[in-house]
């Protein structure tokens, strides 16, 4: 994964509560190999209407948030479902960082898993940060300081540390467990030696 530590670009708000995973990438299209790409069908449903004919009203579909890399949501995004094609499907659409209240559990640890910044503020912070990413287009994401700004608005995020340090270097799971070869080389070489003066000895 590509380090994370600050990003400027293009933000688009969404102003849904509780959007699950379904509605993130539907499950018809989980057939779909991830070599394929998955971007083009994030929020299929909710952007286009029965005729695929994009919806002007949703958010995804105006022309000034074309390459958005920041999504700001509200409460409970990317709960329901485990499937990790909803990560996929946001990072293969280009976005880096989605913003919410809260995440789904399992959500989150995708996310970091695909070098998604999974980034919580409060209630009140984030009406605030809606109105500013739908008045600006743009915000700037700092995972070093903890902070989203968008025009003059600052807010603070929160972040499990240690998906944070993740992120923040690039490492994937084998890359975190590389950290600790030392201790785990260290507690193999005990467990050897305990082993070994517990097998009975002859005479």
């Amino acid at each position: 994964m590509q380090p994370f530590r600050q990003l400027n670009g293009v933000a688009v708000a969404l102003r849904r509560d509780n959007v699950d995973t379904d509605q993130v990438i539907p499950a018809r299209f989980l057939k779909i190999s991830r070599a394929e790409g998955l971007g083009d069908k994030l929020f299929h449903d909710l952007r286009f209407d029965t005729d695929g004919k994009p919806r002007p009203d949703f958010p995804l579909n105006d022309p000034a948030r074309q390459g958005a890399s920041v999504m700001v949501g509200r409460k409970n995004f990317g709960v329901g479902s485990s499937r990790e094609a909803a990560v996929y499907a946001l990072v293969d659409h280009g976005f880096r960082c989605v913003v919410a209240t809260s995440f789904g559990d399992i959500f989150a640890g995708n996310a970091v898993n695909n070098g998604l910044v999974a980034a919580i503020v409060s209630e009140e912070d984030i009406e605030k940060l809606l109105s500013a990413v739908e008045q600006t287009g743009r915000a700037e994401v700092d995972l070093e300081a903890q902070t989203i700004k968008s025009g003059n608005y600052v807010v603070s995020f929160s972040i499990d540390p240690a998906r944070r340090m993740r992120l923040l270097n690039g490492w994937d799971d084998l890359d975190l467990t590389a950290q600790y070869k030392d201790q785990i080389s260290a507690f193999a070489a005990k467990d050897r030696a305990a082993r070994a003066w517990a097998v009975p000895r002859a005479g």
